[in-house]
């Protein structure tokens, strides 16, 4: 099984101005979750984006807002999991897609919440595991472990591209490399 631009949706999970700050490898997830968001909307791959308690955590931080542009419309959340939220449920619904690959943070609490919601839904899952993390390096290991446990798939933000895309020798293509690099 791979993932399919057809059938796949980027959900970015809480990437906020004020929990940021204190995420181990910050600097690297944000880098990663930025190349998803434009490798997502270069290849039509919707993109949804969740916040948590904004009045505590501030928006969604700024390098993310401006790569989703016009497509920045952050559905608020106040459940850990994404799906306890129904305006998130229902755009997910609406856009009738199998396949979610998740990015965001903290791994170990809204991301894997998320994931386990998805997966019991019957949605396949990818995890970009360059392009999620927690405040300690343990809890993010603990959240992957789970996650995959429970049925999630491993992923990169380069593999995961790469697999949407399929071919090489194509603009697209170039446009990927050069969102990689």
């Amino acid at each position: 099984m791979r993932l399919d631009r057809n059938d796949a949706v980027l959900v970015v999970i809480d990437v906020q101005e004020r929990l940021m700050p204190v995420i181990h490898d910050r600097f690297e997830v944000e880098q990663n979750l930025e190349r998803l968001i434009r490798g997502a909307q270069l290849l039509g791959v919707p993109v949804l984006v969740t916040e948590q308690y904004v009045q505590g955590l501030g928006p969604t931080v700024e390098p993310l807002r401006q790569a989703l542009g016009d497509g920045y419309r952050p559905i608020e959340k106040q459940c850990f999991s994404a799906l306890g939220c129904a305006p998130f449920a229902a755009q997910l619904g609406a856009l009738d897609r199998r396949q979610v690959l998740l990015a965001g943070v903290e791994t170990h609490v809204c991301v894997y919440q998320t994931a386990r919601d998805l997966l019991a839904g019957g949605k396949q899952v990818w995890i970009a595991a360059d392009a999620v993390s927690s405040r300690t390096v343990r809890n993010r290991d603990i959240g992957v472990q789970r996650m995959l446990a429970d049925g999630a798939r491993l992923s990169s933000t380069e593999m995961a591209l790469f697999e949407l895309l399929e071919t090489a020798g194509t603009e697209e293509f170039r446009a990927i490399a050069r969102i990689i690099k």
